[in-house]
C-alpha cells in the first residue's frame, strides 16, 4: 500500500478523529507508522486507551479504500496530507484541522487572503445584489472568495468572484465527487479551474445534515474573516461566524430592514460587536494591519454606450424594474428593450432578477 492508502485509513479508523490523529501523527510520524505500531507503543500516546488501539490494529477497510482510490484517480481527486506542502498553511493554525484533504483544482498562496462571504439560502434582491458586488470588488482587489457553494449567496459569491476574474474556494459538507446542490455541477467545473474545491470527507460522501457544521468551521478557519450577508435566526452562517470568533478571525455584518427574517442574523451579530459593512472599503480597511500592501488597485474599465443604451440606464436603479415599466417610462418597444438589455447584462452593467426584472449592477 502507498503512503496515501494510509492517510485515508488514518481518517477512518473508529473514534481516531483530527485531533487525536494529529498526536499519533507527531509520536509516530506517518500513517503508516501508527499502522505498523505495536500495542504498547500506540499505547504510550496520550489519549490512546487499549480499546482504541485495538481499534487500530484490527483496521480491515483496505478493500473499501481500494475503491475510493479508484474514483479519486478517476475524477483527478488529491489527497493532501496534514504535511504535504499543498495543505492550505491557514488550517494548520486550529486544533482540529482535518489530517487529509480531498481537493480538487489548485490552493494557492495567496488564497489565505481569503474573506468568507455566506448568508442565506433563500435571499432578498437586497442580499443577492450587494453579495455579487462585495465579492467582486473584493475579488477585484485581489481577495480570494471563499464559501460552501450552497444555494443562494454562497453561489452569489462564487459567480461574482469568477465574472471578476478572480479566484474563489468552495469547502463542501459532502464528498469531493458529489456535487451539492445538483444544479451547480457547471459552477463546480469552474471553480476548478479558478480556484480550489476542498473536502475532508471521503468520495461517496453524501450531503448528510450533521456535515455542514463542520464544513463551516473551515469555511472561517481558510478566511481572514467571514462576511454574513443574509441570515435568518437558526442559519448556519451563524455557526460560521461563531466558528469564526473562536479564532480571532474578524467577523463582518451587512446591516438590514429589521422587519425581514433575512437579516435577523446579521443584525445581531452587529448588535454583539461584529463590524458592520455598508462598503467594501470597510472589510479592507479592517483588515488592512494584516494585508500589507497586498490589496490591487482597482481597474475599472470605461464601457461604451450607444445612446439608446445610456437611456435605458438612465432610467434603472438599483431596486429591480419590471420590463413593462421600463417601456412605458422610455416609450420603446420590450423586445427592443429585451435586447439592449442583454448587451448591457453581458457589458456588465445590468442585472437581472425573477420575473423580467433590471436592476443597474
Amino acid at each position: 500500500m502507498s503512503d496515501i492508502r494510509y492517510w485515508i485509513g488514518l481518517t477512518l479508523i473508529p473514534d481516531i478523529g483530527p485531533v487525536m490523529s494529529r498526536k499519533l501523527l507527531a509520536v509516530m510520524g506517518s500513517p503508516e507508522n501508527i499502522f505498523n505500531a505495536g500495542i504498547k507503543d500506540l499505547l504510550s500516546v496520550k489519549g490512546i486507551n487499549r480499546e482504541k488501539a485495538k481499534d487500530i490494529k484490527d483496521f480491515r477497510l483496505w478493500d473499501n479504500i481500494e475503491k475510493q482510490i479508484k474514483v479519486i484517480d478517476r475524477k483527478g481527486i488529491k489527497v493532501v496530507g496534514f504535511n504535504d506542502p499543498q495543505y492550505p498553511e491557514p488550517l494548520k493554525e486550529i486544533t482540529d484541522s482535518p489530517v487529509v484533504l480531498y481537493m480538487r483544482g489548485d490552493y494557492q498562496p495567496d488564497d489565505r487572503y481569503g474573506i468568507a462571504v455566506v448568508g442565506s439560502r433563500k435571499h432578498t434582491h437586497y442580499g443577492e445584489a450587494v453579495a455579487h458586488r462585495i465579492s467582486g470588488e473584493l475579488s477585484s482587489a485581489g481577495f480570494t472568495i471563499i464559501s460552501g457553494m450552497a444555494r443562494g449567496i454562497d453561489t452569489i459569491s462564487h459567480k461574482s468572484a469568477l465574472s471578476s476574474g478572480g479566484r474563489t474556494v468552495a469547502v463542501f459538507g459532502s464528498g469531493p465527487d458529489i456535487c451539492y446542490p445538483a444544479e451547480n455541477k457547471g459552477l463546480m467545473d469552474n471553480i476548478i479551474c479558478s480556484g480550489c474545491i476542498i473536502s475532508e470527507f471521503p468520495v461517496g460522501t453524501m450531503p448528510n445534515r450533521e456535515n455542514f457544521p463542520r464544513r463551516n468551521r473551515l469555511i472561517s478557519a481558510l478566511s481572514l474573516g467571514v462576511l454574513v450577508v443574509e441570515a435568518t435566526a437558526d442559519s448556519g452562517s451563524l455557526i460560521t461566524a461563531n466558528y469564526a470568533l473562536e479564532q480571532n478571525k474578524e467577523v463582518f455584518a451587512l446591516p438590514g430592514n429589521i422587519t425581514s427574517d433575512s437579516s435577523v442574523g446579521p443584525n445581531r451579530l452587529i448588535k454583539q460587536g461584529a463590524k458592520i459593512v455598508l462598503d467594501t472599503e470597510d472589510i479592507i480597511e479592517e483588515l488592512a494591519p494584516v494585508l500589507r500592501g497586498f490589496i490591487k488597485s482597482k481597474k475599472k474599465k470605461s464601457v461604451d454606450m450607444s445612446e439608446e443604451e445610456n437611456r435605458i440606464c438612465s432610467i434603472l436603479t438599483g431596486e429591480p424594474k419590471h420590463i413593462d415599466l421600463l417601456s412605458r417610462e422610455s416609450g420603446l418597444p420590450v423586445q427592443e428593450i429585451l435586447d439592449m438589455l442583454l448587451t448591457l447584462e453581458l457589458k456588465g452593467i445590468v442585472r437581472q432578477s425573477n420575473g423580467k426584472r433590471f436592476y443597474l449592477s
